[in-house]
């Protein structure tokens, strides 16, 4: 039975592969919604978001290509809420940035007017890119005449930065999570030693205060 357990890793890895490098979906937007989405990325790291936006028709019943004067506003902020990009784009389209700090990123979009589309539904259809699955190596080796090794030798270069910067992510919401700890600890700790402190005065109050009253009662 020992054949298993080499099967179930491999599965297990080829899973996370796909759910890495797969991020499409879609998602239906109205005239005054707006949609986020959080990306959990490390620093100096590339992500690419594709997008195209359908418009309902109420006719067939499903979605058509849109007009190119539907278009949508993005709206990109860091972990400090710092924006890193906010403009209207079209129909469809590319976006690109680069993260500067750790931490979730929040991806935003809504659309850049009301009137355009009279109160019908829209469908987005999102894919987002992190790390080397960013990359488009078919325009890198029309760029740099790279042969076939070479190409793998620079997707394996990129494979192993876009792991270091995870490790470094990793390491650094270890950090915080253990400061997180030992904060939460030490708060524990002091507010023990306080009840406890404020149990033994209360003590000594109401014992003082009883001898006062056996006294006065002359009991003792």
């Amino acid at each position: 039975m020992g054949w298993i357990y080499p099967n179930i890793l491999f599965g297990t890895v080829v899973l996370l592969g796909l759910l890495n490098c797969c991020n499409a979906l879609y998602f239906h937007i109205g005239e005054t919604e707006r949609k986020c989405f959080i990306e959990d990325i490390p620093d100096e790291t590339n992500v690419i978001v594709n997008y195209k936006v359908e418009l309902y028709d109420p006719r067939s019943g499903g979605y058509m290509p849109s007009s190119p004067g539907i278009g949508m506003h993005v709206e990109v902020r860091d972990a400090d809420d710092k924006i890193l990009l906010s403009r209207v784009y079209s129909s469809e389209g590319k976006i690109s940035f680069t993260s500067h700090s750790h931490g979730e990123h929040v991806i935003c979009m809504y659309s850049n007017s009301t009137a355009w589309f009279s109160g019908s539904q829209l469908r987005v259809h999102l894919d987002i890119q992190v790390g080397e699955h960013a990359v488009n190596y078919g325009e890198v080796v029309q760029k740099e005449k790279l042969s076939e090794l070479q190409l793998r030798i620079r997707q394996l270069l990129d494979q192993i930065e876009q792991i270091t910067k995870e490790q470094n992510y990793q390491r650094y919401r270890e950090e915080r999570f253990r400061q997180t700890s030992e904060s939460t600890n030490s708060r524990v700790l002091w507010w023990s030693l306080i009840q406890t402190a404020v149990l033994l005065v209360m003590g000594a109050w109401q014992m003082r205060h009883l001898k006062s009253f056996f006294e006065a009662k002359k009991l003792v």
